[in-house]
């Protein structure tokens, strides 16, 4: 399915809000391009496509309307001006809307806090059971999405979620959504409050969500992450698009990210100060490990004694490079099966 914003803007209305403030509303006047002067605009002419099998990650300081983004991606809210299309069909329009609920799953931030029912079987059945499946369909997706969670459906199915640790819960908030078998998976900050080892367990189910060819959304604050798992970056300030495009041309200026309160992933910012510093790196996208194999390699052959320092480089370089490749075995390749970006890709869109 490709989703699509067209020139979507979205206020959350300030007539209503000048009226919890005690202010008269202004009707007299408009604002440049639609609504009341007072409204509180969270989308500006957001213009994009996600397209089918991409992962897209989304940034943004806090308010700069990723939440809002989100929303609009199965009709949970409508745009105030534009549209919103999935495979050309407007979610504004009811039926569309109600198809596109069972194709696009959205999970909100601490999904756990959704759970309600008195089973985790129940709990995950829901999503399909509002969908009018017979029984046996239901059970056949409770069962497979519990396993694509890593959970033991037999030992904690009759169980309360409530009973649960609260990874647990967040794995069983997970199966509900993938119960329905969307074909668009959208995260809002699913990592947010977990510690680490349970952070980088979700990533890597994730990166697997995304390797077995579904479309995923992702929206976070840690451009580590975005950088690692995405094929696009889309960069909200004051809910316009600021950037798009791959996660070499959106962090290749961190001055720029700066300025609306973001900044480069460590290893691409460090990288930075090493070229301004005069060294030669040559790739445009650094994490950890290949900074640490290129800049052994530079340093060996800088070295006095060249011979035994390259030798000692080299052994650390094929180390850390043994070490990345266990590390993306681990993930399962998160951009394995990912489309490129197309050509109309933007960097650095600044709308002003």
């Amino acid at each position: 399915m490709r989703l699509a914003f067209e020139a979507v803007s979205y206020s959350y209305v300030g007539g209503d809000a000048a009226k919890k403030r005690g202010r008269k509303k202004q009707r007299e006047r408009q604002a440049d391009w639609g609504n009341a002067p007072d409204a509180l605009w969270a989308l500006r002419d957001v213009s994009l496509t996600v397209e089918p099998g991409e992962f897209l990650g989304v940034a943004g300081h806090t308010g700069s309307g990723k939440s809002t983004l989100i929303q609009h991606m199965n009709g949970l809210v409508h745009p105030t001006c534009g549209r919103v299309t999935a495979d050309g069909a407007d979610l504004a329009e009811k039926e569309v809307a109600s198809r596109v609920r069972s194709q696009v799953g959205l999970v909100f931030q601490y999904p756990e806090n959704q759970l309600f029912a008195n089973t985790v079987y129940d709990d995950v059945a829901f999503g399909p059971r509002n969908m009018k499946l017979d029984e046996a369909e239901v059970d056949r997706r409770v069962r497979e999405a519990m396993e694509l969670v890593g959970l033991d459906l037999d030992a904690i199915g009759e169980r309360s979620p409530f009973d649960l640790s609260g990874g647990q819960q967040r794995r069983v908030a997970f199966a509900g959504v993938l119960a329905m078998e969307p074909e668009l998976l959208v995260l809002d900050e699913p990592v947010a409050g977990l510690d680490p080892l349970s952070r980088a367990d979700f990533l890597a189910l994730i990166a697997r969500f995304h390797a077995r060819g579904m479309t995923v959304v992702m929206v976070s604050h840690s451009m580590e992450d975005l950088a690692a798992l995405s094929d696009r970056i889309l960069v909200l300030s004051e809910g316009r698009v600021f950037a798009l495009g791959t996660p070499a041309q959106v962090f290749a200026d961190a001055a720029s990210l700066k300025a609306v309160g973001l900044g480069a992933p460590a290893p691409q910012a460090f990288a930075s100060s090493l070229r301004d510093a005069g060294f030669s790196l040559p790739r445009e996208l650094y994490d950890e490990t290949s900074l640490a194999v290129d800049l052994a390699a530079q340093l060996a052959a800088s070295a006095p004694n060249a011979d035994g320092a390259a030798a000692v480089a080299a052994e650390a370089a094929a180390e850390a490079e043994s070490a990345g490749e266990a590390e993306t075995a681990s993930t399962e390749d998160a951009s394995c099966g990912a489309p490129n970006a197309d050509a109309s890709t933007r960097a650095g869109d600044r709308r002003g």
